[in-house]
């Protein structure tokens, strides 16, 4: 696995360099590609948790599937109500959990051992601290947007955000200790890889590249592997398996994309639906992943 995913990095590491050097990427927003891309590529690393999730209810001696569905919707729908009605603490909590999120998912395979929450959650805050750092006004306006704003807050202060940096860095170099040289290159390419990406480009654009072509690919592989150790053999059963929810998924942004539109320029809309539909993703996920790892 981490020769495979030396390569992913390593091409990843140079399509960010090929990214850098358009202009037009630079000055143009390009929303609805970041949405067709999260659609198409980044939603489907989470879309065999159907199959995790029947799996959760064998070891917790559940027979009935629906048990699973309705859990998973029920926190999915409740993350956004929760947001509609206290945005500011929502996507407080979302950011937080979503750098560990990545921070977990994308080094894991490195190192399977517990209490490494505080290094994963510094590895992965890069994701939320390189846009604030790099395009604050711009990023802050998307959190505006979301009904989140923290522009008084001590938190946004250059000093800050250098500062996480560099413990995004250092946590980096303690997840290679005594790992091969593919490992530690691996590291330092995608720590790289973020930074150009966020430099370069606008803040939503950004994220899309990182979140569809590095962090939801490297945990596609992973399932792949799962599945078959052969790529060529598993991928073509893992996109079989993983059409259903992707296509449900897809159907339920487009919707939720129509209607607030009705309310919203299509911009804020865009925003609405690609932050708040990945928070309700993301919250069920990330406790089917935990529940997994405590009951198996």
């Amino acid at each position: 696995m981490i020769k495979i995913n030396y390569y992913h990095s390593l091409i990843f590491f140079n399509f960010c360099i090929f990214l850098s050097a358009f202009d037009y990427l630079r000055n143009n927003s390009l929303l609805l590609v970041s949405l067709l891309f999260i659609l198409s590529i980044g939603i489907t690393h989470g879309s065999l948790d159907h199959i995790k999730g029947k799996k959760l209810l064998k070891i917790l001696g559940f027979k009935s599937s629906v048990v699973f569905y309705f859990g998973y919707i029920f926190v999915g729908l409740t993350t956004i109500i929760i947001w509609l009605l206290f945005p500011k603490l929502l996507l407080f909590l979302f950011l937080l959990i979503a750098a560990f999120h990545f921070g977990k998912e994308d080094s894991e395979f490195l190192n399977k051992r517990k209490n490494f929450e505080l290094i994963y959650f510094f590895k992965g805050s890069l994701i939320i601290v390189a846009p604030l750092l790099f395009h604050k006004n711009e990023t802050l306006s998307i959190f505006k947007s979301l009904n989140f704003d923290i522009t008084t807050s001590f938190l946004i202060n250059n000093e800050i955000l250098y500062f996480f940096i560099l413990l995004s860095f250092i946590s980096n170099i303690f997840l290679s200790l005594n790992k091969s040289f593919d490992a530690k290159s691996l590291l330092f390419m995608d720590f790289l890889s973020i930074l150009i990406l966020n430099y370069f480009l606008n803040p939503v654009l950004a994220f899309t590249f990182y979140f569809c072509f590095l962090h939801s690919i490297r945990h596609s592989i992973s399932l792949i592997k799962e599945i078959n150790t052969n790529l060529k053999k598993g991928l073509p059963i893992f996109i079989k398996k993983a059409l259903p929810l992707t296509i449900i998924t897809i159907f339920g942004y487009i919707f939720a994309l129509y209607i607030l539109n009705n309310y919203n320029e299509l911009s804020e809309s865009i925003y609405k639906v690609i932050f708040i539909g990945l928070a309700s993703l993301t919250f069920p996920h990330i406790l089917l992943e935990y529940l997994i790892e405590k009951n198996e």
